[in-house]
């Protein structure tokens, strides 16, 4: 290579703003902070920085090329989290893959994403085995073992040994994939949504903007890391400010409030329904959580009643609710903590790299504030399509901008407000009524601890509402009382017509309300 060539390879080395750049600026600034933990094991950001590396280039060594498919099957785990980023040093595709998954869903994912690689947890082995003469992976490892099997990768040993702890000499380019997001599924088969190093970019800037993420922060990263928004709304943009995260690979309410209290952490993002599991449980002291600053909420609609209670119970805390989808690397916009007194139940206004506009679903032009339409961005956040789906994809970006599938209305300020999922509208007797509406007023009764409202078929009212209950341990089950609350709360046409009690509502992993689950179940009641 003469001279002149190489000068312009270091300049655009120089210039490149990649996903793996970015964590080298913070390894550089941050040299002995402690960037993770986990289990009993501390990683500084040098030592994360070299572990990334050596796994980076042990993978490129094992054959794996730039543009391969890496998929993550398992938990969260350092380990889990330095794939990922030695994916972006490698030039490789991270696949994310839900461990809840059943096997045929598996296959689905794996098939789909044309994955060559495999790193899973050990635990989920079986599922593996079931499957992997439906496979074509070149390569099979583990995510975590620490045991030493022929021919097989352990990403922690790995990690953890004595390979080059130097970044991978690759041409890599900001516009590359790196990332395939595949939705959650909770309608139809998942979509994979491709993002880039730059459109990840764009939404870590973002979230850095409107999430007051300091790198003092001390964070609780307890969902899971292959959802979009624990990891590129809070893990990735805590760890390139210099912030430490706490990683747990069991959420639950117990050890979430043990390590928010004995590592007197100050950011936690969660669920509605976490969010309600911790206030309803009886280790949930206010006192004990004092220095809990910065409580995050999203990934679904949370109730304006447990805002307002987590605001009464913890009222030296800064609220935000983050609203968006995978497709938009998911943050779409934020209701900061001085903007909950007036607007409790809006989702905000559209962040920094953002642009949303209200449209009817029908015509496509834009709703005057107020009228109810489909949240439709533009943004350099947005996947660059579906992965191997281009009729999916052309249709979501119809008319040059993304289609979000969520119905809601914007003020005359610009806060908007999500009404509902379009297909979760029910459309009782020719009026169409937001589940949210139903469930918001019966969130109000005393005895109700979880509530998901659905409509069901109807000979008469085409859908009819249906409320299905979690009720509070000591109360009893007595439908009549919750539809007189109801009627004194709602139009007579909102009124469930129907109440089931049960023990739990079906959720993912992530803690997302599967509604279809429940219309299938009650569907023939």
């Amino acid at each position: 290579m003469n001279s002149e060539a190489q000068t312009q390879k270091q300049i655009d080395r120089a210039n490149r703003n990649t996903i793996g750049d970015a964590l080298h600026r913070a390894v550089v600034q941050y040299p002995q902070q402690i960037a993770l933990e986990y289990a009993d094991r501390c990683w500084s950001y040098r030592e994360l920085n070299a572990a990334v590396n050596k796994v980076a280039n042990h993978m490129l060594a094992q054959g794996l090329n730039k543009g391969d498919r890496v998929a993550a099957y398992g938990k969260n785990s350092d380990a889990y989290l330095i794939l990922w980023l030695a994916c972006t040093r490698a030039g490789l595709i991270h696949v994310p893959v839900n461990f809840s998954l059943t096997e045929r869903e598996l296959v689905y994912v794996l098939t789909q994403s044309g994955a060559r690689a495999l790193f899973a947890d050990d635990s989920l082995k079986g599922h593996i085995d079931a499957v992997c003469d439906q496979l074509n992976l070149s390569i099979q490892g583990s995510l975590h073992s620490n045991v030493r099997v022929e021919g097989k990768t352990d990403v922690l040993m790995v990690a953890q040994g004595a390979g080059s702890a130097h970044s991978p000499e690759l041409v890599l380019d900001e516009n590359d994939v790196v990332q395939i997001l595949y939705t959650s599924g909770t309608t139809s088969d998942p979509k994979g949504a491709m993002h880039t190093h730059r459109s990840l970019m764009a939404e870590y800037v973002s979230c850095l903007l409107h999430l007051d993420i300091k790198k003092t922060d001390r964070c609780l990263a307890a969902l899971p890391l292959y959802h979009s928004a624990q990891m590129h709304v809070f893990t990735m943009p805590a760890l390139l400010s210099g912030a430490y995260t706490c990683l747990l690979d069991t959420p639950t309410p117990e050890l979430i409030l043990q390590q928010l209290k004995q590592k007197r952490l100050n950011s936690f993002f969660a669920p509605p329904t976490v969010w309600i599991a911790l206030l309803r449980h009886p280790q949930f002291v206010e006192s004990e959580l004092q220095h809990l600053q910065k409580l995050y909420y999203g990934a679904s609609i949370m109730p304006e009643p447990i805002v307002k209670e987590l605001g009464e119970r913890l009222p030296g805390s800064g609220l935000y609710n983050c609203y968006g989808q995978s497709e938009i690397a998911p943050l779409a916009t934020v209701l900061a903590p001085d903007e909950h007194a007036e607007r409790p139940a809006s989702c905000g206004r559209p962040i920094f790299n953002v642009e949303t506009r209200i449209v009817d679903p029908a015509t496509g032009e834009e709703c005057a504030p107020g009228q109810q339409g489909e949240l439709v961005h533009r943004s350099p956040q947005l996947m660059v399509g579906y992965w191997d789906k281009p009729e999916q994809t052309e249709e979501a970006f119809a008319g040059g901008w993304f289609h979000s599938g969520d119905l809601g209305y914007r003020d005359e300020e610009g806060y908007i407000w999500i009404v509902d999922r379009i297909k979760d509208i029910v459309n009782t007797g020719g009026v169409l009524v937001a589940s949210r509406d139903v469930e918001e007023a019966l969130y109000t009764h005393p005895d109700i601890d979880e509530v998901a409202v659905i409509g069901v078929p109807d000979e008469k009212w085409i859908e009819a509402i249906a409320a299905v209950v979690v009720l509070r341990p000591e109360a009893d089950p007595n439908a009549e009382s919750l539809i007189r609350h109801a009627r004194e709360n709602l139009a007579p046409f909102k009124v469930p017509k129907h109440v089931h009690f049960v023990q739990q509502l079906p959720k993912n992993t992530s803690g997302k309300l599967l509604k279809r689950a429940l219309r299938q179940q009650f569907t023939d009641f």
